[in-house]
């Protein structure tokens, strides 16, 4: 059986403006931040509302990790 080289992974970042994904990236990190401190804040008010607001984040922070799967979308003039 002859041994066959993997194509080499699509290069998604090459177009990309560099000051755009530090600009993603720094959203990312602060809506991130944002959801952690208001849950620790509702598990300061009461443990059942931290809980439940805890499970809430939980899903935000996907949503915000899988936004940052994708390929940013460039402008095409």
């Amino acid at each position: 059986m002859p041994h066959q080289i993997p194509p080499s992974p699509p290069d998604l970042l090459s177009g990309d403006d560099p000051v755009q994904r530090v600009h993603f990236r720094l959203w990312q990190i602060s809506m991130s931040a944002l959801t952690l401190l208001v849950t620790i804040w509702c598990f300061t008010i009461s443990p059942i509302l931290g809980i439940v607001v805890s499970f809430l984040a939980k899903h935000v922070l996907v949503a915000i990790l899988a936004t940052g799967l994708t390929p940013l979308q460039t402008k095409q003039p």
